[in-house]
């Protein structure tokens, strides 16, 4: 399999130390996660950059479900200033979180929603992410209504991707939406660490 990699062109220095300093309040991820902040969260969340060079993205409205902590949304905010980042997630503690790593860093293209992302109904995306959410049928039935007209949802999703897939067949055929790509890349730790964006065109 090859083994996809992305150059990472932000500092991420300022963040991983706002980061910490709310993880200490809040046990966002744990204490051994912090150990390989950059490596299993910060670089898994930039790994969008190899759907964005692959379809020519550099400007679209992204709407990040299930945002929890801040990942994926707060890293492809930093990496990609004219990307316009949404996160949404119904805890209010996070929510709260992620608004104080902006404000310290200045992510003017970053902002927030704290409700359930049923509830948004009226809004549409050009992009929308979710990385370790809910099983792939059950975020697509969330996702897939809120994209614009040939918009991408991008699924963060491990090993067990195509297995996924396969239960997300009725749910994909039910929303006229469609796999258009699987990629795989893994992560930079000591262990192979297999990870797969799956690409569903609306």
């Amino acid at each position: 399999m090859k083994k996809n990699r992305f150059k990472i062109c932000a500092n991420f220095e300022g963040y991983k130390k706002v980061f910490l300093e709310e993880n200490a309040k809040l046990n966002l991820i744990s204490k051994n996660d912090e150990k390989v902040l950059f490596e299993k969260h910060i670089y898994d969340s930039l790994a969008i950059k190899l759907f964005f060079e692959k379809y020519k993205i550099s400007k679209a409205n992204l709407l990040d479900i299930g945002c929890g902590g801040g990942f994926p949304s707060v890293p492809i905010a930093i990496e990609f200033p004219d990307i316009n980042v949404v996160g949404i997630d119904s805890i209010r503690k996070k929510i709260n979180s992620i608004n104080t790593i902006k404000e310290a860093l200045t992510l003017n293209n970053l902002s927030t929603i704290c409700d359930r992302v049923e509830n948004i109904g009226n809004m549409r995306f050009d992009i929308i992410t979710s990385r370790a959410v809910a099983d792939l049928s059950k975020i697509c039935e969330y996702a897939l209504p809120l994209l614009k007209k040939d918009g991408y949802f991008v699924a963060y999703k491990s090993k067990k991707a195509l297995e996924e897939l396969e239960g997300a067949r009725e749910v994909l055929k039910k929303h006229n939406a469609k796999v258009v790509d699987i990629i795989n890349y893994t992560l930079p730790l000591e262990e192979i660490y297999e990870r797969n964006l799956i690409i569903i065109k609306h």
